[in-house]
């Protein structure tokens, strides 16, 4: 190497580094950081390191874990790796990963060498299993633990990654993970290259990096006259201009040159002054392409298209790749290099194998396409990409295999490329009525994935010329609407009138279609597609009846689900039932939630998400929360994006109601960047109320009523019921824990009256607590005890276990004798699931404990106070712990300690936090940092819980009180 001094020190420190680390190589293509990546591999074999190579493939880069595959695939145990003693036979683990006797790393004979977990996560996330694959941190974690153990075994590890910016989202993720917490595990690097001109996730993985640039003057000059030493002064200074100090235009440019008449060459290569280089060294390697006979140029094109490494040494392959035969043609003229044991030939730069496929016909790709969908016919998804490239004409066939790989694609999380590949499937279908089913589906699940322009792009060309509106097309408007806007009262007209019509025409099967075969019933056509839309026009009309929240929209529901038959699912009835009126349709559907919750992985994510929501009004959400966290970071990033953001409420609200309220705060505050990125007005005020109910429970007033006031600016007059129920709830806790009960009464009865319970209205049950302390410290005894009663005669304690915990609470709390209260004191806090919801069991034990105090004397009290003060300071609501606190020193208990302050924010979390309270957006913080606007929101998404706030209008308030500036590093 020439000019590398510096880069060649470098890389040769942190490859002998004891300590594990992470850098990027950063620079343009042909600058030479694939030579550099060659020498840190050979200065590590050298030291007696383990050397893991692998390469990005521009193929495969919409397949979850394809990249991390590839390169973790020479450390991933094999059940052939075993021999009969069960060991390894190449030195690599076995799938048992237990060892006979005394392992290399010390550890005793027959244990694990990696935990179940691991081996879990890893079976998940490369398809070896049929569950989800497991969420960026979990599968991070799964990978440190693996790199751990294969360097323990005595030799440190380097894994090198060429050309990451072709590496899947998925991958990189983790990549990016795992490399910002090397540091401090001896023995593990990482050495990733990537082009500085072509966008990667590497670019906010926060990695140190070593910018790769062009050779000075001096250096360039040297290197082409080692190189080249015959060139004529007027081709050499051409060369030297053209080439501007990039390494591999030194060496292929003069070749160019001189193969060929020279006035030619050296106008071709003046005519392409002002090309990018790389589409200039191209144009070379296409010159000797060109000169290359049919058959080898197929095999090349082959070897292009499957991904075949640009260079060679990478290790086995993770799946069959097309392997180049006959090809030493190509090597001759200096296109491939062949690996010296293996003897495969592999392409010499990622610039020959762009040149490749660019210098081919499309008749020679879809030709290649074809071969290597035989090839990867045991990999659905692989097959389906040279499917999809390799046919032309209609073919029912190769549509119905891209539609299985799409519904394959959404359940593993990657919703945004099945929407291609439905659409492509739609292409390729033979008849009209095939293409219009699967270009609705298309449309559907671009709604779900947030392409909501393209949904409705899809669901139009979905509908038959002269037809009615399609009811692709009443989905992809009412999704936009509904998100969007919060528009409520039109969608639900307008999607009642779709599900009549698709109804009728489904009774009426009798019509003829141009498109059915004489074998086929005139009703079948009808019959494949028009079921499945018309359970998600009915799931979507019941969303929107829900969002509405008012009786007219239910009952009208109600009607069109018993209009529908037969053909309304128990799906459909479940959460007709449940998201509409628990207290008066939720009994007898917990065990049905709990039966359909045990086959998740099997489940589109919109079906995971419905059926969660039908969890949370049972308050039997808890046991679904740990699959939902697995698979929402994979939903937000290449699956249903809807349905992501709508598990991460349902995460929110279980945090919120187990008391983990620090982690429901940074979910809230995720949840919410993501609705407002997107302009989902409807889920980000939806988060705000979330929010909103937190800093009430939290006894932050301003705050909850600040956010309060912004949701019922915004869902009043759009008539979205469901939030402005919130936020009256919101009111109520709030005025609650600031002890203004009057307050807090008034918007109890805003909900729902004392004594009833209004129907359609799901926080009428909710706020069950609210409105009788609310009333009982109003002298509205009366009232309160007949609304508990109420509670007690609709058979709330049947219903769902917070309800009961929250009814016996009511009824002890208004009972007309001390046997009557006790009795009721205790089935709440003997209830079975009580501890799961420990602010209303605190709020029933600081009741409880003050009506021992007044009765039954100091003593009688402290228990339950205890309890009562313990919970509340442990959940963080002072305002409810003083009164806990007041309470027991009036019982003669010694007043409490206060909890430790907050920890001080990170120097870059301070001065993001300042740009924004100063009123700028992400996006200019972003350009005044250099950063990207998801690095700034996930800074934000840091410092709000540690500042005590949930909003940007609370910054500024919130940094004038921090008193120790955090040293810039």
């Amino acid at each position: 190497m020439v000019g590398r001094d510096g880069e060649r020190a470098r890389l040769s420190a942190f490859v002998r580094a004891p300590d594990g680390q992470a850098l990027v190589l950063r620079g343009e293509a042909g600058v030479g950081k694939s030579t550099l990546l060659d020498l840190a591999a050979r200065l590590a074999a050298e030291d007696g390191q383990s050397v893991v190579r692998a390469t990005g493939v521009e193929a495969e880069s919409g397949l979850p874990h394809a990249g991390l595959h590839q390169l973790l695939y020479p450390l991933l145990p094999t059940p052939d790796d075993l021999s009969s003693d069960n060991r390894p036979r190449d030195g690599r683990p076995s799938d048992d990963l237990c060892s006979d006797d005394l392992s290399s790393d010390g550890r005793p004979a027959g244990a694990p060498l990696l935990s179940a977990a691991t081996r879990a996560a890893f079976d998940a996330a490369f398809g070896r299993s049929d569950g989800p694959p497991p969420p960026v941190m979990t599968l991070g974690i799964a990978v440190l633990d693996l790199l751990s153990w294969a360097a323990a075994k005595g030799r440190p590890l380097l894994l090198v990654l060429d050309d990451g910016q072709w590496l899947d989202g998925a991958s990189a993720e983790v990549c990016g993970f795992v490399g910002r917490r090397l540091a401090g595990r001896p023995g593990v690097k990482l050495l990733v290259a990537v082009r500085a001109d072509t966008p990667s996730r590497f670019d906010t993985a926060a990695l140190p990096e070593a910018p790769i640039d062009a050779l000075a003057d001096a250096d360039a000059t040297r290197l082409l006259d080692l190189h080249h030493p015959e060139l004529g002064r007027q081709l050499r200074g051409l060369v030297l201009e053209q080439a501007g100090g990039n390494p591999l235009a030194l060496l292929e440019l003069p070749a160019h040159l001189t193969t060929g008449p020279g006035d030619r060459a050296t106008q071709d290569l003046l005519g392409l002054h002002g090309v990018p280089l790389p589409r200039r060294i191209q144009q070379i390697y296409a010159a000797r392409l060109a000169r290359l006979g049919d058959a080898v140029r197929a095999e090349l094109l082959r070897g292009a298209l499957d991904g075949s490494a640009a260079r060679p040494g990478d290790g086995p392959a993770p799946v069959a790749r097309y392997r180049m035969r006959e090809v030493d043609e190509a090597v001759a003229c200096g296109l491939l290099v062949v690996e010296p044991v293996t003897g495969e030939a592999a392409f010499r730069h990622p610039l020959v194998r762009s040149s490749v496929v660019q210098l081919a016909t499309p008749d020679q790709r879809r030709s290649a396409h074809r071969v290597l969908a035989q090839l990867h016919r045991e990999y659905p998804e692989r097959r389906a990409i040279h499917l999809a490239a390799a046919t032309v004409d209609p073919e029912e066939g190769v549509a119905a295999d891209l539609e299985a790989a799409a519904r394959s694609a959404t359940r593993r999380g990657g919703a945004r490329m099945a929407v291609s590949w439905l659409t492509r499937a739609a292409e390729l279908s033979e008849t009209r009525v095939d293409r219009s089913r699967r270009l609705g589906e298309a449309a559907y699940v671009a709604g779900q994935a947030d392409h909501l322009g393209r949904a409705r792009s899809l669901a139009l060309a979905a509908a038959a010329p002269g037809a009615d509106e399609s009811p692709a097309a009443v989905l992809a408007d009412s999704y936009l609407a509904l998100y969007r806007d919060g528009e409520v009262r039109a969608t639900h007209r307008r999607i009642v009138a779709a599900v009549e019509r698709l109804r009728d025409s489904r009774d009426r099967p009798d019509r003829e279609h141009p498109d059915h075969g004489p074998d086929q019933r005139p009703d079948q056509w009808l019959d494949r597609g028009t079921d499945e839309v018309l359970d998600r026009l009915v799931s979507l009309l019941l969303a929107v009846s829900q969002y509405a929240g008012n009786r007219a929209a239910w009952q009208r529901t109600h009607e069109v689900l018993a209009g529908l038959g037969d053909l309304a699912t128990e799906r459909a009835w479940m959460y007709g039932s449940t998201w509409s009126d628990v207290v008066r349709h939720g009994a007898g559907w917990s065990r049905r939630v709990e039966r359909a919750s045990a086959g998740l992985a099997d489940q589109d994510p919109w079906d995971v998400t419905r059926l969660a929501v039908s969890a949370y009004h049972l308050d039997v959400l808890s046991p679904l929360r740990p699959y939902l966290e697995r698979v929402v970071d994979r939903e937000l990033d290449t699956g249903a994006m809807s349905s992501g953001i709508v598990m991460l409420h349902l995460v929110l609200l279980d945090q919120l109601a187990l008391g983990q309220w620090d982690a429901a705060e940074r979910t809230g505050h995720r949840a919410l960047a993501l609705a407002t990125e997107r302009g989902h007005g409807l889920f980000a005020h939806q988060t705000r109320a979330y929010l909103a109910q937190l800093a009430a429970v939290r006894g932050r007033t301003a705050e909850a009523r600040e956010l309060q006031a912004a949701v019922d600016a915004w869902a009043r007059p759009r008539g979205v019921g469901f939030l402005t129920q919130v936020a009256d709830a919101v009111g109520a806790t709030a005025a609650l824990g600031d002890g203004d009960y009057e307050t807090a009464f008034l918007h109890a009865i805003g909900i729902t009256a004392p004594g009833a319970f209004r129907p359609y209205a799901y926080q009428a049950s909710r706020t069950l607590l609210d409105l009788v302390e609310a009333a009982l410290h109003t002298g509205r005894a009366e009232q309160a005890r007949a609304h508990a009663l109420a509670a007690r005669d609709a058979g709330l304690p049947d219903l769902s276990p917070r309800l009961a915990l929250v009814t016996h609470g009511a009824l002890a709390m208004t009972a007309e004798d001390d046997t009557e209260a006790a009795a009721h004191y205790a089935r709440a806090q003997s209830h079975p699931a009580a501890e799961r919801f420990p602010f209303e069991l605190a709020r029933i034990r600081l009741a409880h404990g003050i009506g021992l105090r007044r009765l039954q004397g100091a003593a009688a009290a402290r228990l339950p106070l205890t309890q009562a003060a313990k919970a509340f300071d442990r959940l963080g609501a002072p305002a409810w712990a003083a009164r806990a606190h007041a309470e027991l020193r009036a019982a003669g208990v010694a007043p409490h300690t206060h909890p430790p302050a907050p920890l001080p924010l990170t120097w870059q979390e301070r001065r993001v936090a300042e740009l924004a309270a100063g009123g700028l957006t992400n996006k200019e913080i972003g350009e005044q940092m250099r950063l990207s606007p998801r690095t700034v929101s996930a800074h934000l998404y840091r410092a709000f819980p540690k500042l005590g706030i949930t909003t940007r209008a609370a910054l500024r308030d919130a940094l004038t009180r921090i008193s120790q500036p955090t040293p810039a590093p």
